[in-house]
Order: structure tokens, then C-alpha cells, then sequence
């Protein structure tokens, strides 16, 4: 079968397609002949070799941490009733809180089967795959939030996967949203999903803009960390939280935990959301009911044949990137 595969730590040029024996599954696990395959930010993190730190892998390996596509084969233990069936999952090596989200760039990958959601007959591969990790991960920050009618909520990164659903969860639990993204088309999408404002987190003084737009905020989603994050600190109301799941512009947010308990706001990490107790399965499985029943839109910015995974890593890599970004297989 053909993979993606990453030769060396490096940029994008490192991706190559190559052969690779086709996978077998072993006990509880399945054969998925990909479809669709998601693409992260954390993907070319990865590829750099700037995340050896956290997720140990060695070159050579095949990027990608989910996919949807068709179950073609089960391993012991498994139903046979899964051949055939469309799915969308994580890879067998991927895991929220652990694992390696490797695997999922080839023409077959291996999952786990206790990790496969049915994908409704509504939604396409590509929508599925999109919404394989994003789509859990929107639902537990929003869950998390308890977002409370009338408050302002400001979301950074917020024309990427994972804000472009957090502003429609936002919107449908009746808060007032302050998208934060970088140039005019990511704050155009913002407002056709449904911001009240936008400001462009480029300017030096936007997390002002914020302040003066809203009088403060009461609950920051925060997808971009780094100095982004931190400046949004600001922009709380005393007694406010920042959720930080987001980490596109360089580590998570830069906050300093004593003067934000000095002003009465709550830092919340992905690390306390993604606990032990929180059941994935559900969150996904809710994900796509709402996509296929229209009411939560699946933004897919671009998609790029496999071969061309270099290409979706630079665009990642360059900003120019919006929504979710996948490879079709």
C-alpha cells in the first residue's frame, strides 16, 4: 500500500510516498481502508522534530492520528459485523493524553475497535475525518466552559478547526463571541459563523480592542497560546476563566498562574479536561449527530490528495490555512 511517510525531522520536503506492507490487525483491533485522513497542526510539529519532547517518535513514520474511511478487516476478538461498515477513529497509536498520533497518512491504517464512531449517512468521509478530533475536543471545552447566556466569549484561533465549532457552540449556548484571528478572510468566515465582533490579533493592541468592544470578557477559549493567550488574559473581567487547548502560536499560553488567581480568573488546561472520566466516544457520536443534522458546520478550508501532503503541511505551516484541513485518499 502507498503511505505518507516523513524520512527524516525536517520541513515539509521530508514527506515522500513510499510502500509499506499493508497493516494486520491484532486482538481488538480493525483494518480501515482510508478515505480520509485529518491533518494537525500537530502533525508538522511533529515533522519538525520539534515535539520529540513529547511524543517520542524516530524517523522514518507516518504522520496522521485519524481517519474515516471503511472497515475492511477485523482482528480476534472483534464483530465481524465492522467489515464494511464506515467509520471515523483515531489511529491505533494515537490517544488523548497518550500515544502517537501516527498512522493515519496511508491507504489502509490501523484503529482500535473500541474507538470506531458509525459516520451517519449525511456526512462524507472528509467531514468525518474532520470532526475526529475536533469535533470531541469542541464539545468538552464548550462542556467545560458552561457558557452562560449574554456573556462575552472571546475565542482566538478562531477561523481553525477547532474555533469554527467552538463559535457556533458559543453562539448556540447564547453567548456573545469575540472571534480573534490573523487577516481579513479567517475574520470574514468568523462572522459567517456567527461573531458579534472580530479583531485581527496581529495589530499590537487588539487585546485593547477586545476591552473596549465588550467592557471585558467572561470566558476565553483559547487555541492560539503562546503571547497571543497571554494577552488575552487581559481582556477577562475579574472572575472570568481562560480554557487554553490551543497552542498554534508557539506552546500553551504564556500565563502567569499568580496574578491571574489574583484576579479571581480560572486557568483551565486540555490536560483537566481530558481526564480519565471523559468519555470521547460520547462526545464524538454528538459531534457528528450534530453535523448531520445541520446543525453544527463542518468548515473543511482544503483538501489535498495524499501524495501532496507536503503541500497541506506548508499551508499549515505558512497561516494561510482555514477550517480543517485533510487528504483524500
Amino acid at each position: 500500500m502507498r503511505v505518507m511517510q516523513a524520512k527524516e525531522f525536517g520541513g515539509p520536503e521530508v514527506l515522500a510516498v513510499t510502500e509499506a506492507p499493508d497493516p494486520v490487525a491484532g486482538p481488538g483491533e480493525v483494518v480501515v481502508r482510508v478515505a480520509a485522513a485529518d491533518v494537525m497542526f500537530l502533525d508538522t510539529t511533529i515533522r519538525s522534530g520539534w515535539a520529540v519532547n513529547f511524543f517520542p517518535v524516530e524517523p522514518p513514520f507516518v504522520p496522521g492520528g485519524a481517519v474515516a474511511g471503511t472497515v475492511e478487516a477485523v482482528g480476534p476478538g472483534v464483530d465481524a459485523e465492522w467489515i464494511g461498515k464506515r467509520v471515523a477513529t483515531p489511529t491505533a497509536a494515537s490517544g488523548i493524553g497518550g500515544g502517537l498520533p501516527i498512522g493515519g497518512y496511508a491507504e489502509r491504517a490501523l484503529a482500535k475497535a473500541a474507538t470506531l464512531a458509525v459516520v451517519p449517512d449525511e456526512l462524507s468521509f472528509v467531514q468525518a475525518a474532520a470532526l475526529a478530533h475536533d469535533g470531541r475536543t469542541a464539545l468538552a471545552v464548550a462542556d467545560h466552559a458552561v457558557i452562560v447566556p449574554g456573556q462575552w466569549v472571546l475565542i482566538t484561533a478562531a477561523a481553525g478547526g477547532l474555533g469554527t465549532l467552538l463559535i457556533q457552540l458559543a453562539r448556540a449556548a447564547g453567548a456573545r463571541v469575540i472571534a480573534a484571528a490573523r487577516g481579513e478572510a479567517k475574520l470574514a468566515l468568523a462572522q459567517r459563523l456567527g461573531a458579534h465582533e472580530v479583531v485581527d490579533y496581529s495589530q499590537p493592541d487588539w487585546a485593547e480592542q477586545v476591552r473596549d468592544r465588550t467592557g471585558g470578557v467572561q470566558v476565553v477559549l483559547d487555541g492560539a497560546g503562546g503571547e497571543i493567550g497571554r494577552a488575552a488574559l487581559t481582556a477577562i473581567e475579574p472572575g472570568g476563566q481562560l480554557i487554553a487547548y490551543g497552542n498554534s502560536a508557539g506552546g500553551f499560553a504564556a500565563v502567569d498562574a499568580e496574578t491571574a488567581a489574583a484576579q479571581g480568573i480560572t486557568l483551565v488546561s486540555l490536560f483537566e479536561i481530558a481526564t480519565p472520566d471523559t468519555d470521547w466516544s460520547a462526545l464524538h457520536d454528538r459531534a457528528q449527530a450534530a453535523a448531520a443534522a445541520g446543525d453544527l458546520e463542518v468548515v473543511i478550508g482544503q483538501t489535498f490528495p495524499l501524495e501532496e501532503a507536503a503541500a497541506a503541511h506548508a499551508a499549515i505551516g505558512s497561516r494561510a490555512a482555514v477550517g480543517r484541513t485533510i487528504l483524500t485518499v
